[in-house]
């Protein structure tokens, strides 16, 4: 009975060191000329034969616990080694993916608002409809050609489609117009300070239409927001009524936009033969179906005229700005969605609220916009109030 327990200790204790010992510094073959030590003292004792203390079955079943010992050591060795090096060589790339993606949508986000100023107020071109129809066609050739290459998945167009998401495209074909409108009269700061009252009428429409209640902070942040936009309109030496209804305009058709895609989304999946529907294709659903209604739009507002006489068309500078626009535009999309994949929308709200600062900033350097210290205060509040308006969102 000692020895049987001698032998079971002694077998622990190499899987015990089997595990510990992964440098090889006892090896299997030392271990093994141990045990047969200890059992041939025993025989010389008088305790019987090898095989009367151990019989062959347990001999084997031992020497399988032995292998087993060794084999689960040097297989975790490998195992700690593999999971090692592909932490060294996934991990920076995962680490960067938000960073990279959020970086891809700031840059294409802020340069597509600052080309649109450049093209409206810079060049002076008075044709919105026009230039929304030359950059809605760049956006749709292409994804019409990435599809065609394979490089996207695109749902396949049908009549029944297009007739559930044409009221929504003409609400986005109104957003998109009403936004070059009021950017080409009002500086970018005072664009994006007044931009904050979407938020305010998106939320009193999720209230009202979706019964969805919001916390005190949003409603305290959508009070600072009224606040900023009032103030900020009274203090802007380039205060331009024009402008500021049609930004009024837009912030209505944008809420409007907003409410009324969740619901035509859903209606818009049960026409398609897949049963589902990308943002990819509602991109393509969205630029492609804009067109026919621009080119009614150009032609009842005589633009077809003015773009064809007007000098500055006959500027090759003048067609590669718009032509960025029309590329940043469908990057925008692309960018979002990548960011979207990458982290939360909590965080893509926060990063989009964050993200109008720098705009705001650049839009005053770079077209000399006249501020007074009251203006600026109420711009830099107005901004305050949209990063404290994402976090109240993110805290729900």
């Amino acid at each position: 009975m000692s020895s049987e327990f001698k032998v079971d200790v002694i077998s622990h204790d190499f899987e015990e060191s089997g595990l510990s010992s992964l440098n090889g510094e006892v090896t299997l073959a030392e271990r093994v000329n141990e045990v047969y030590e200890v059992l041939n003292d025993n025989r010389k004792q008088g305790n019987g034969s090898i095989s009367n203390i151990v019989t062959n079955t347990e001999r084997r079943a031992f020497s399988d616990r032995v292998s087993r010992g060794k084999r689960a050591a040097v297989d975790d060795s490998v195992n700690l080694q593999i999971d090692g090096d592909e932490k060294r060589e996934h991990g920076p790339g995962k680490k960067s993916g938000p960073l990279l993606s959020g970086t891809a949508y700031c840059i294409s986000s802020c340069s597509m608002i600052l080309l649109n100023k450049v093209v409206l107020s810079g060049y002076n071109f008075n044709a919105g409809i026009s230039l929304m129809f030359y950059q809605n066609l760049i956006s749709s050739l292409v994804v019409v050609l990435l599809g065609l290459c394979r490089v996207v998945s695109v749902e396949k167009l049908n009549w029944k489609l297009i007739r559930v998401w044409i009221p929504v495209n003409v609400i986005f074909i109104g957003m998109l117009v009403s936004g070059m409108y009021s950017l080409k009269y009002i500086n970018i700061a005072m664009v994006t300070i007044l931009k904050n009252m979407t938020n305010i009428l998106t939320a009193i429409g999720e209230l009202y239409i979706f019964r969805k209640h919001q916390n005190q902070e949003v409603w305290t942040a959508m009070f600072l927001m009224i606040i900023s936009a009032v103030s900020g309109g009274i203090t802007d030496l380039s205060f331009d009524a024009a402008g500021y209804a049609w930004q009024i305009m837009n912030c209505i058709l944008t809420a409007c936009y907003s409410l009324t895609l969740r619901h035509v989304m859903d209606e818009a999946k049960k026409s398609t033969r897949s049963g589902s529907l990308n943002e990819v294709s509602m991109v393509l659903l969205n630029n492609l179906l804009s067109l026919p209604f621009a080119i009614f739009l150009i032609i009842m507002f005589a633009e077809w005229e003015y773009v064809i006489n007007v000098d500055i068309t006959k500027s090759p500078m003048f067609w590669v700005v718009a032509t960025a626009s029309g590329f940043l535009g469908l990057a925008i999309s692309f960018t979002s969605m990548w960011f979207l994949q990458q982290t939360s929308p909590t965080t893509y709200s926060l990063v989009g609220s964050l993200n109008k600062i720098p705009i705001s900033i650049a839009g005053l350097v770079l077209f000399k916009v006249p501020i007074s210290l009251p203006n600026c205060f109420s711009i830099l509040f107005g901004l305050f109030a949209g990063v404290f308006f994402a976090r109240a969102k993110m805290s729900k």
